[in-house]
């Protein structure tokens, strides 16, 4: 059997980690308000409002370009929340999750070189069962 080296990684700096409970504290104030069973995109525009209030840059639908082979590509990828640079909020509104959408969130964090994102469901009847925070 090979034993192969464990990549270590650093804590997510308190900065970081503020800006991420900011976003959950908006998720959590949009679900309330406007319950589960809308489009991802309502759920977006409602969260980069109550984010932007607490004086926070969120950006929406935010195109993410891939680098080969040392170019960078267009690419039809969108992050549905970037926020302060350094969280990444992906929003659904789905009956059941799908383990693509980790994936998905996955390569978001390492293309964008963000370390915390959060998977984010509103079609849920309580939205910490909603909830996956993901950390590259």
């Amino acid at each position: 059997m090979v034993n192969y080296p464990r990549k270590v990684f650093l804590p997510i700096t308190p900065d970081v980690e503020r800006v991420g409970k900011i976003v959950l504290d908006a998720a959590y104030k949009v679900h309330t308000v406007l319950g589960p069973g809308l489009l991802e995109s309502v759920y977006g525009i409602a969260m980069k409002h109550v984010i932007e209030k607490n004086g926070i840059i969120a950006e929406r639908e935010v195109k993410l370009p891939i680098m080969f082979e040392e170019v960078s590509l267009e690419s039809a990828l969108r992050i549905d929340l970037l926020v302060n640079k350094c969280v990444i909020a992906e929003l659904k509104s789905v009956e059941n999750m799908n383990p693509v959408f980790e994936s998905q969130l996955m390569t978001y964090l390492r293309l964008s070189k963000v370390r915390l994102g959060f998977l984010i469901n509103f079609n849920v009847p309580h939205l910490k069962d909603g909830i996956k925070r993901m950390v590259v």
